[in-house]
């Protein structure tokens, strides 16, 4: 498996539309088509899967996700954690934020 801290943003980008590509095929879809389901704009999604989007928000991934069937791959993304015992106050609500003393 590939040490993914070493890429830069932009490479990480490029990495995803290159899968984002095999899954909308493996899915039969066009690009048109997962514009017409996602609501994404055509020219964001051949940017995208082409590697040339400098950018893509979180939000427009996530709706091309759901349109390939793979939104409930963000559990394996950052599953929901336990409680943890740190983090309850002595008053035994859990803590809203994390301050450093000074």
């Amino acid at each position: 498996m590939k040490d993914l801290f070493e890429y830069s943003t932009p490479e990480l980008v490029r990495m995803l539309g290159t899968r984002f590509k095999e899954y909308r095929m493996r899915c039969n879809l066009t690009q048109k088509e997962v514009s017409e389901l996602s609501g994404v704009g055509l020219t964001t999604i051949h940017k995208f899967e082409n590697g040339t989007a400098g950018n893509l928000s979180l939000s427009t991934f996530l709706l091309l996700l759901k349109v390939v069937g793979q939104i409930n791959s963000l559990d394996d993304l950052l599953p929901e954690l336990p409680e943890s015992p740190y983090l309850i106050r002595k008053d035994e609500k859990k803590a809203q934020r994390i301050r450093h003393s000074k």
